[in-house]
């Protein structure tokens, strides 16, 4: 993945210094969170970070509802409890970063407010913490700051901030195709940032990738990963006429759909048009023919 490229470069620089600073990418990063600026890296420390670090969903794979968190107000929940009647979008990250993850949250709310849908009402946001050393207390300040960020009252209740230990996160994590790694030096942790638009089943559908998002993308996402159950007639055309790219992480326009989609009102408009003129024909006042004795 292009974008991809650039990160792993920042990782590298990230994670030798004391203090780390995010260096990002709109269509793709790697990073972790920090306060000084990167010196120069050595270079035996950047292979071992970089094998462990990657964010490549399979499309269409399942995450483990099973898998068995806590959430924003101290309640044992399981990720299945989010999924059943509604999409979902996924992030994951840590509560202490210093920078980087408040970003990613901070894009999501960002680009949720000039979205139409509505947390709680068409879909749900999860986030999930993988350091396991995070507590309830500190996803509910996270929640707040992103639902203050978002302010659209009423709507909290489809913001959900999680903390797990390490097994059941890695775990979702795993299934997800989202690796990061701790690094006991720093004490911060490398990783991708992105989202991932999932199924009301549960099942991987469309990823977005960085800090920023695209309010079409995110909303196409959302109505293909629904399956049908929000979106406007509108919308699904929209969603026919273009395709994603999971390379880019991004909706582009098919050429072939459009044509496609032309031809198929063309027809309907001939068919409309044929079957109007019989129709005329058929009810049209007959006139009899006259003559004189």
């Amino acid at each position: 993945m292009k974008p991809r490229k650039m990160g792993w470069i920042g990782i590298g620089a990230l994670l030798t210094t004391c203090g780390a600073v995010s260096l990002y990418a709109q269509n793709g990063m790697f990073g972790a969170g920090g306060e000084q600026p990167p010196t120069a890296p050595p270079s035996n420390s950047v292979p071992s970070v970089l094998s462990q670090v990657d964010f490549k969903p399979p499309f269409g794979g399942t995450l483990p509802l099973d898998a068995q968190f806590h959430d924003d107000a101290g309640q044992a929940v399981k990720l299945g409890d989010y999924f059943g009647s509604k999409p979902v979008i996924l992030a994951f990250g840590y509560y202490q970063c210093p920078m980087l993850c408040t970003e990613v949250q901070r894009g999501i709310a960002s680009v949720l407010k000039v979205v139409k849908f509505r947390p709680g009402r068409d879909f749900s946001v999860v986030f999930i913490s993988f350091n396991p050393n995070e507590t309830p207390e500190m996803a509910a300040e996270k929640k707040k700051e992103a639902t203050d960020y978002y302010h659209h009252p009423g709507t909290e209740s489809g913001w959900h901030f999680l903390v797990g230990d390490d097994p059941n996160v890695r775990r979702v994590a795993q299934a997800a195709g989202f690796r990061y790694v701790y690094d006991p030096k720093t004490g911060l942790y490398a990783h991708a940032t992105g989202i991932l638009v999932l199924t009301p089943d549960g099942k991987i559908s469309r990823c977005f990738y960085g800090i920023e998002f695209s309010p079409r993308d995110v909303e196409l996402g959302l109505v293909e990963a629904s399956e049908g159950r929000i979106g406007s007639p509108v919308d699904h055309l929209l969603l026919f006429c273009c395709e994603y790219d999971p390379t880019t992480g991004r909706y582009s326009v098919t050429i072939l759909n459009v044509i496609r989609l032309f031809g198929i009102l063309v027809l309907l408009a001939l068919g409309v048009y044929t079957i109007g003129h019989f129709w005329r024909d058929a009810h049209a006042p007959a006139h009899l023919p006259t003559g004189g004795r």
